[in-house]
């Protein structure tokens, strides 16, 4: 079965855990290859391939400092991300929210319990 393209779009790309890992080391400042290489744990060329999807997608910029290459985050193709998320968050908010409430009823009755 022929695996989905994960370079079509910011969505997909960030899809793989390795390239979340790769875009949250990015979002603390530039980096060269090596050291993410060396953060990661992983061979270079995996972390090359994973560079290679994120900035086909435009998540991750390059540009060339003498010997070597330097990645930065490039945060505007997260935007749909958020948008898309943003609106999942006011549930997820309600639902805290909710279990505050019944924790809260449990802590009251726990006392009530008690004495």
């Amino acid at each position: 079965m022929a695996r989905a393209a994960t370079t079509t779009d910011a969505f997909n790309a960030v899809a793989e855990p390795r390239r979340r890992q790769i875009l949250d080391l990015l979002a603390q400042g530039e980096r060269p290859v090596n050291d993410l290489v060396a953060q990661l744990g992983l061979a270079q060329p995996q972390v090359s391939k994973h560079l290679r999807v994120l900035r086909e997608v435009d998540l991750v910029r390059v540009r060339d400092e003498g010997r070597q290459r330097l990645y930065r985050l490039n945060p505007a193709p997260l935007r749909p991300l958020h948008a898309w998320l943003s609106r999942y968050e006011q549930l997820w908010n309600d639902r805290f929210d909710l279990m505050d409430d019944v924790l809260t009823e449990m802590d009251e009755e726990d006392s009530d319990d008690d004495d």
